[in-house]
């Protein structure tokens, strides 16, 4: 139990610190929240605050890093074959590999804008 609650406050403090850059007001956002660049589109996404997920076997995944020029980048946004409806990937222990407690659930809101 102890070492689920350290590892969920781990968690939760790398997000803080990763998604920081990430966080101002898009176009259509007034709250503080985390703008998602898509790089096949070259447009910027306001979206909602990442929220921690369980691994699902067979369920898409999408890797989103820490770059671009809105703090946090991914290759496809909505309308886009790739695009895993909102549900992210965040390399956090940089071991490559997609590890429990670095998925999460971020929506994009559209329409996309240009940054």
């Amino acid at each position: 139990m102890r070492r689920s609650v350290l590892l969920l406050a781990i968690v939760g403090l790398l997000v803080g610190v990763l998604a920081a850059p990430a966080l101002g007001r898009g176009e259509r956002n007034p709250h503080d929240q985390p703008v998602v660049y898509v790089t096949s589109q070259g447009l910027a996404y306001d979206s909602l605050a990442l929220t921690p997920i369980p691994i699902v076997d067979g369920a898409p995944y999408q890797k989103l890093e820490a770059d671009g020029p809105t703090g946090l980048q991914t290759e496809f946004g909505p309308g886009d074959p790739g695009y895993a409806g909102g549900r992210w990937w965040l390399d956090l222990n940089g071991n490559s590999q997609m590890d429990e407690g670095e998925t999460f659930m971020c929506p994009l809101l559209g329409p996309g804008f240009t940054p």
